[in-house]
């Protein structure tokens, strides 16, 4: 039988992991404005996100600009968004799921091999939605990086990480470990079953005697 308490441990981090997923798509400050050379205007910061830019001025004035087509947005933007967003639809499903196949819930309580079947495929969605955001993110940074690096692009165009990166990491880590809580908590249960034996030959068989 599934231990509830690892359970409601694995399904706490996965949650937590969904609503920093949610944090992370929102965020605008996905790539902020690289301030290494020596001729770089400080006077105001630019960072740019999944669903706007934003200019931030040095009084402490934010001017942000929503994108305006979808279809002039660049292709790791476009791509980025639908790993983010599959990836909160898929924690949002396998929660639905985990609820159901949870030992602390009474749903489906006279079947409890079946609930673990339930339990184990929502820590299994769980896994597939932290690795699609952990996919979106680096993905993201590792575009970051290579424009960064590369010599052929302006000093006043270099971008570096923000902070919604991180963020999207550490939600991404916390699904995958919340998930894998739930998958090996209720596949382990299996090991713990009692062997069964052969039932024992009758002591007394007809038309024999014993001493």
């Amino acid at each position: 039988m599934a231990n509830a308490g690892v359970q409601l441990l694995g399904l706490t981090l996965a949650f937590l992991g969904f609503i920093g997923s949610i944090a992370s798509t929102v965020m605008v400050e996905w790539k902020a404005s690289s301030f290494s050379g020596d001729n770089i205007i400080t006077a105001q910061a630019m960072f740019q996100g999944l669903w706007k830019s934003c200019v931030s001025q040095s009084t402490g004035q934010i001017q942000c600009k929503v994108y305006d087509s979808l279809l002039q947005l660049p292709g790791i933007v476009q791509g980025t968004r639908g790993l983010m967003l599959s990836s909160i639809l898929l924690s949002f499903i396998s929660m639905m799921v985990c609820v159901v196949g949870m030992r602390c819930t009474t749903c489906m309580a006279d079947q409890p091999e079946q609930k673990d079947k339930v339990a184990l495929a929502g820590g299994v969605i769980f896994i597939i939605a932290g690795l699609l955001a952990l996919v979106g993110t680096s993905w993201y940074g590792h575009r970051i990086a290579q424009e960064f690096y590369d010599p052929f692009t302006p000093t006043n165009s270099r971008y570096e990480f923000g902070s919604a990166l991180f963020v999207g990491w550490g939600a991404a880590s916390l699904i995958i470990i919340g998930g894998s809580f739930l998958c090996c908590n209720c596949s382990s249960q299996s090991s713990g079953k009692s062997p069964r034996y052969p039932a024992p030959r009758s002591a007394g068989l007809p038309g024999k005697d014993f001493v």
